[in-house]
């Protein structure tokens, strides 16, 4: 049963097992990523923003805990959604919550990764960025890209090399935590660790 964590007043993650996925993948496949995903909450000035949610049939803890948060907060619920693949459970929540979808939320400051059909979110109450699929924790502690495979879909044919320069103005902000969705977050040292997934020398 998944919990949710406050890393800081107002900033929440937790991890729900995703419906698709399958044990067996073959590595760096399309198909490989960990069967627990990472979600967010974040507590911003007029709503209350939640990140590429998901909420499991079967799990009463967690929804008993979301719904709690949603009760403490008192303010709208907004659903953001960094890549096309993270739907996971924004209409159902939308209904449970009477959430709106949206593009943006005050607070939140939209990243664009050019033709890399993401977009990542940065909080900057909490120098905290929320990437979707273009960065993942690397099972050491730290962050690495995607691997090519990841990428094929993308009319762009992005490479993960040049995902590596499309990913370096994150560079330009004060990252103190990673809270990625696929692998372990990022909860200090967030500007070091996208510096090492891209190979920007120090």
């Amino acid at each position: 049963m998944s919990s949710i964590a406050e890393l800081r007043p107002g900033l929440w993650r937790w991890t729900a097992r995703h419906p698709e996925w399958r044990p067996g993948a073959e590595p760096e496949s399309a198909d490989d990523w960990p069967p627990e995903v990472g979600c967010v909450a974040y507590a911003a000035p007029r709503a209350l923003v939640l990140v590429d949610p998901l909420l499991p049939d079967g799990d009463a803890g967690l929804a008993r805990a979301l719904d709690a948060i949603v009760e403490r907060q008192r303010k709208p619920v907004l659903i953001l959604t960094t890549i096309a693949w993270h739907r996971r459970s924004r209409e159902e929540l939308g209904e449970r919550y009477g959430a709106r979808l949206a593009r943006r939320a005050e607070g939140i400051e939209p990243v664009p990764i050019r033709r890399a059909g993401e977009t990542m979110f940065w909080i900057p109450e909490h120098r905290a960025l929320v990437p979707g699929d273009r960065l993942l924790g690397d099972g050491r502690g730290g962050l690495r890209v995607c691997p090519q495979s990841w990428l094929r879909y993308l009319p762009s044919r992005l490479t993960v090399e040049e995902l590596g320069e499309r990913l370096r103005p994150l560079l330009e902000l004060p990252v103190e935590m990673v809270l990625v969705s696929h692998g372990e977050p990022v909860l200090r040292g967030g500007w070091r660790a996208i510096a090492e997934a891209i190979g920007e020398p120090r």
